[in-house]
């Protein structure tokens, strides 16, 4: 048999049996790494695989651990677990509960525009959800809203943490396709190609980010029109309005700056990803101290949980990269080429397909763990086909939220489950997404529809 035939069966069948194995419930990273490592005996006896090629995954750890890119993950981490111990979404949604109290749909608006701060500020979708369903899941039940709306609600604000800057997903996601561009260009013999950075998908998810909000608050305006009983209007008091624009001042003015420096000083060019997630870290830790939440205690919790959700996602990287050599050694690449490039409908129809296995993945592996293992086989063929490297970004971050929310496996809803009571059950979380995973589609379409949408922003400012 042929050779190359042979290395591209071997290829395929190592993807389906990581699929397979996770599924299993097996670690991600040891998963990734040992499956890999077998194929590649398999396919050294077979003559397609050559041990000698394991041997770059030294420089390729030491690259990723001296990549000062990625060095901003940790510290926007750091800086969402911090504000996250400072309780400042419980000041929020309190602060804008009373403020939208009197009209009906108010706080499920609140909700959403702190989900919306909150993933501005953290960037980590299962802190954020965790957080929302904590606080505001109780709040709108003793409101009396429908528990389906309420769910649904604080799940989508919730994922809003995966496209909406900065996001750690849109970090790795810039640095990845970045490198991948630059081999593609020179593979065309573009030799001085326009580079792309993280700044440039924060800047292209920055518009997208928007919409969904927009989407998102609409809904609820028209079930505040069409159904009124499901979400009420929750007044308060006119004695406990005095004072309240100087708790609205004192709630939001200080994440509002902090997010201002830090995406401001991105978007504009004054400071990379990395620098602004240090100004980011110190200004969380400032923001604790002012709220009397920060302690020597406090402190030790946050690093360590840093430490933990950090070395998890490089852990997974790191058996990544050990598939992505195998894979790609044994012709795993040219294969995926084939299958893209035979696609009716040329680069677009390349680009739904893709889009199509990364939701359906998106089921089954996390959102580090989808784009780990399927951008590094996938982007470069896209790349090729002419696919806008920033779009392709944004796409891929609003499609993997998208999967996140949709019943019955979406992550978040496992997230809300974990902190909801036992009187709200799993098909209302799951009833409860479905409108809002509608309007996620509606996004995604309106962004393959208008492009300029995700491109115009990075191309104005760099």
């Amino acid at each position: 048999m042929d050779p190359v035939l042979i290395g591209e069966i071997l290829a395929a069948t190592m993807f389906l049996g990581v699929i397979g194995m996770l599924m299993l419930g097996f670690p991600v990273a040891f998963t990734l790494a040992g499956t890999s490592i077998i194929f590649a005996v398999i396919g050294l006896q077979f003559g397609v695989f050559d041990m000698s090629n394991l041997r770059s995954l030294a420089g390729r750890y030491t690259g990723y651990m001296i990549n000062e890119v990625l060095v901003a993950v940790p510290l926007f981490i750091f800086m969402g677990v911090m504000l996250e111990r400072s309780n400042i979404a419980e000041q929020l949604l309190s602060t804008m509960g009373r403020l939208f109290g009197n009209m009906r749909g108010g706080l499920g608006i609140s909700v959403i525009v702190v989900g919306a701060l909150l993933a501005a500020s953290t960037g980590v979708v299962g802190a954020t959800v965790v957080t929302m369903g904590l606080i505001s899941l109780p709040a709108m039940m003793r409101a009396g809203y429908d528990p389906k709306l309420a769910c649904g609600t604080i799940c989508a604000s919730g994922t809003l943490g995966q496209i909406i800057p900065p996001s750690t997903v849109l970090i790795f996601m810039g640095d990845m396709i970045a490198g991948m561009n630059s081999q593609v260009q020179m593979s065309l013999g573009n030799f001085a190609p326009k580079t792309v950075s993280v700044g440039d998908l924060f800047a292209g998810a920055f518009i997208p980010g928007l919409l969904l909000v927009v989407l998102y608050i609409a809904y609820i305006l028209f079930k505040a029109i069409a159904d009124p009983e499901s979400c009420p209007a929750t007044p308060i008091p006119e004695s406990e309005r005095k004072g309240i624009w100087r708790e609205i001042v004192v709630a939001l003015v200080p994440p509002l700056l902090l997010i201002a420096a830090v995406l401001g000083s991105i978007l504009g060019g004054i400071a990379t990803p990395t620098e602004a997630a240090s100004v980011g870290a110190v200004g969380a830790t400032v923001l604790a101290a002012a709220r009397w939440r920060l302690s020597v205690a406090v402190v030790v919790n946050v690093v360590r949980r840093t430490a933990v959700i950090t070395s998890m996602i490089f852990i997974i990287l790191f058996g990544a990269s050990v598939f992505a050599i195998v894979f790609r050694q044994m012709g795993g690449d040219n294969l995926v080429h084939e299958f893209l490039a035979s696609m009716p409908g040329g680069a677009m129809g390349a680009m739904i397909t893709v889009m199509i296995i990364m939701f359906v993945l998106g089921f089954i592996l996390d959102t580090f763990e989808i784009i780990f293992i399927v951008l590094p086989i996938t982007a470069p063929t896209l790349l090729l086909l002419g696919v806008d490297p920033v779009w392709l970004g944004v796409m891929i971050g609003v499609n993997l939220q998208t999967s996140f929310l949709t019943p019955p496996f979406g992550f978040s809803l496992f997230y809300l489950r974990g902190v909801a009571p036992n009187n709200v059950s799993t098909m209302m979380i799951y009833r409860g997404a479905v409108p809002f995973v509608i309007l996620q589609i509606v996004a995604i379409a309106i962004l393959f529809i208008f492009p300029g949408l995700v491109t115009w922003l990075p191309s104005l400012l760099f």
